[in-house]
């Protein structure tokens, strides 16, 4: 079976046309790896648990027929193979298919699962030298934590990324993503691409072994507050909607709706002044820096707040927009799906089969948007890879 039988006809050669990614993954952080690099045109062929396949499976409601939404929303365009992780045998046929056709495993599982399988880094890149490897764990490669598992709401807590979401005062709350898996996923993406282009390069050459993880991903989202923290600012707060390093920076109540303003620099913030009928304070020596705004931010909103809650939202949204000021609504996903700046950018794809539609790859080359790699695969729908071909 060809990557086209698979994955669907395509409107455009895409990047990583030819490439073959092995994914012995579960969840989202690998999966959505796998996603990401199917999309940029990699024949991607999962590896699955045989009877029981990937746990986001069962991950719903909702449910696309045999397999939850988000299943299908990060799996689409996948090979489908199924392995029977106790009998040797079954996986000697997944290794053999990897030495005699991938250019790429990536793996999520416990760390070590699979040492005593041969289908670690360190054995299939001794059988396959130029074989690109990429690890994908929770707490790293190395440290006391290495062989913990882990989970997005784990990370999120354990990175003191909980400690800053939301308002002063309120119960720890999450990001409502699983923002490290998908991050992850997109560092390991990176890594790959990062490799397959040295390999390109300098055949032969080192590394090919990639390591991520949730807690490195969340470390990195977490650059600036661990940053300044480290150049002796005060411990990081929970600042709402607001940013502890920029202002006015955050939502604001109008008459009857609230609306986001953000008025990142000098100029902009003079234009807001200008604006909302306060000029006054673009001189105010409290106000007059960054610095100065974020280090005066009560006094300041004492005297702003009450101007831009006398308006309504579509008033204040068109004035500021008309001077180029960043500002927008408070949107629900609903409205998310219904603008038309989300329709224009045509981001939401239909699967070829027509039975689900998911966020198609943030990319575009050449002004054209990759379509998505294909349908999301039945449970060892493609185990017949896995049989070496008759000569």
């Amino acid at each position: 079976m060809n990557a086209a039988s698979q994955q669907g006809v395509r409107r455009q050669a895409l990047p990583l046309d030819g490439v073959c990614v092995v994914e012995i993954g579960h969840s989202l952080a690998a999966p959505f790896a796998g996603n990401i690099l199917a999309q940029l045109g990699a024949r991607v062929v999962k590896v699955e648990a045989r009877g029981k396949g990937d746990y986001a499976r069962g991950w719903g409601p909702p449910f696309t027929g045999d397999a939850a939404s988000m299943f299908h929303a990060v799996n689409n365009g996948k090979a489908s193979v199924t392995a029977d992780f106790d009998d040797p045998a079954s996986l000697g046929a997944v290794r053999e298919f990897i030495l005699r056709e991938a250019d790429v495993v990536m793996q999520n599982l416990k760390a070590g699962a699979l040492v005593k399988h041969a289908l670690d880094a360190q054995s299939l890149t001794a059988a396959k030298p130029d074989l690109i490897y990429c690890n994908m764990g929770a707490f790293g490669r190395h440290g006391p934590l290495a062989d913990r598992p882990g989970y997005d709401p784990l990370i999120q807590a354990f990175s003191g990324m909980m400690s800053i979401l939301g308002h002063a005062g309120d119960e720890p709350s999450r990001v409502p993503v699983s923002i490290n898996d998908m991050g992850t996923g997109m560092w390991a993406a990176i890594g790959i691409l990062a490799a397959l282009t040295q390999r390109a390069r300098q055949p032969g050459g080192l590394p090919h072994v990639v390591d991520v993880s949730l807690f490195e991903t969340a470390l990195a989202w977490m650059t600036v507050p661990l940053t300044d923290r480290l150049s002796e600012g005060p411990p990081p707060q929970r600042n709402g909607s607001g940013s502890p390093n920029i202002a006015p920076y955050q939502v604001f109540r109008c008459a009857d709706q609230q609306i986001m303003i953000a008025a990142g620099n000098d100029v902009l913030f003079g234009r807001l002044c200008r604006e909302i009928g306060l000029p006054e304070l673009v001189d105010d020596p409290r106000f007059a820096t960054n610095g100065g705004r974020v280090s005066n931010l009560p006094a300041l909103l004492a005297l702003i707040e009450p101007t831009i809650a006398a308006m309504t939202a579509e008033e204040c949204l068109a004035r500021l927009s008309a001077q180029s000021i960043p500002c927008g609504p408070l949107n629900t996903v609903d409205q998310v799906l219904a603008h038309p700046q989300t329709a224009a950018l045509e981001m939401l794809r239909a699967t070829p089969r027509g039975d689900l539609t998911t966020v198609a790859l943030p990319i575009s080359f050449d002004g054209q948007r990759p379509p998505l790699a294909g349908n999301g695969p039945s449970l060892g729908e493609h185990d017949d890879l896995l049989t070496p071909p008759s000569h």
